[in-house]
């Protein structure tokens, strides 16, 4: 069974280094579902923020969360996303 959008993006995370990595790498972080994989959180933020997604790269955390470091294509703005998650 396929997964909408929002039950993959569960929040953003909102950190020093998220804050660093919007402004300087164009990348957005965020927690997701444990069993989402790449593509399935990629689909997800092209879904619902309507960009292009160059890479995710994901990482499990000690507490046991799944955390998706996701870069946004160059045309597109990770700041203007974060703002409208309220991030920034």
């Amino acid at each position: 069974m396929r997964k909408g959008p929002w039950e993959i993006i569960i929040r953003p995370l909102q950190s020093e280094k998220a804050l660093r990595l919007i402004e300087q790498h164009n990348t957005i972080t965020l927690i997701v579902a444990r069993d989402a994989t790449k593509g399935d959180i990629k689909r997800a933020v092209e879904e619902v923020f309507n960009v292009k997604v160059e890479k995710v790269r994901t990482l499990i955390t000690p507490r046991g969360e799944k955390k998706a470091y996701v870069k946004i294509a160059k045309e597109y703005s990770a700041a203007d996303i974060a703002a409208s998650l309220g991030v920034l």
